[in-house]
């Protein structure tokens, strides 16, 4: 637990620093270079400041210990951090758009003259973007985390908003300036689509869906290995976060002891535990087979 909540700690802190940065970077940059679309973008990176505080504050709740009151643990407010970062990345992308349209319709578009410092940040922003991407990534799937996870796609989602503001601001220097405002309104469409994306599967851990075909047929597979279970009778599983619970009913014979079936399966329960990534609890009811 320890372990994960530090690298989670480092990496989010390595975000936070990169994302003021870039945030104040593109800013200036926009303003100088009069690009709305870097100017955006520049909003977009602040928003994961903040997106990157809220999986701090989840990671750090979600790894306390079970007690009383929270019996099966407190994973699941991770979860409820990804619901909350989805929910800034969609208010993100809508006040973009928004602004882009007003931009539109108004036709303030006509005083910009771009220039090649808001060139300069996108492809800045892009190149550390997609850096913080991988690394956030790889961290994610590292410690098994929703929210780090939903953090290092709000960073390609960054990445991917530079590129299309770089697009803006490359056809208004070539003359199209109405390209600035369009750019800006395909990159909040990325984020809002970003941010349904991930408050979908943090909604689908929430409900206790089951697990994927893959990792069931895995669990079949562990428990018919197992001496003495002659069939699964049932079996039912459930996401709760990240971690996996399982409930099966197995079959052994009937004139088997009662501390001869108690031992089958806690063999049962055992095995599922340490060869299923991720399951923290496996609970297992013994059937007679005649």
């Amino acid at each position: 637990m320890k372990k994960e909540k530090n690298i989670a700690y480092r990496v989010s802190f390595i975000s936070i620093i990169l994302n003021i940065f870039l945030s104040i970077f593109k800013f200036i940059a926009g303003i100088i270079g009069k690009s709305s679309a870097m100017i955006s973008d520049s909003i977009h990176s602040l928003s994961d400041v903040i997106s990157t505080f809220v999986v701090i504050i989840g990671i750090a709740i979600s790894k306390k210990e079970a007690d009383d009151k929270h019996q099966y643990g407190h994973e699941r407010y991770e979860t409820i951090a990804a619901i909350i970062l989805s929910f800034c990345l969609a208010i993100t992308g809508g006040y973009i758009g928004y602004s882009a349209i007003i931009n539109i319709i108004n036709k303030s578009y006509n005083i910009n003259e771009v220039t090649n410092i808001a060139l300069l940040a996108a492809i800045i922003s892009i190149l550390i973007k997609e850096w913080m991407y991988y690394y956030t990534k790889k961290a994610a799937i590292k410690i098994n985390s929703t929210s780090l996870k939903a953090d290092a796609y709000h960073h390609r989602s960054d990445a991917l908003s530079s590129v299309g503001a770089m697009i803006g601001i490359i056809g208004s220097m070539i003359g199209y300036k109405i390209l600035d405002p369009i750019a800006a309104i395909i990159i909040s469409i990325l984020i809002i689509k970003s941010a349904i994306e991930i408050m979908l599967d943090a909604f689908d851990k929430v409900m206790d869906s089951s697990v994927d075909d893959e990792t069931l047929d895995k669990i079949k597979k562990v428990v018919m290995n197992v001496d003495g279970v002659i069939k699964i009778d049932d079996i039912k599983t459930r996401l709760f976060a990240e971690k996996i619970y399982v409930d099966i009913e197995i079959a052994v014979l009937g004139d088997k002891t009662l501390i001869e079936a108690h031992k089958i399966a806690h063999l049962v329960h055992d095995m599922v535990e340490s060869e299923i990534k991720n399951c923290k609890h496996c609970m297992v009811h013994v059937n007679p087979y005649e």
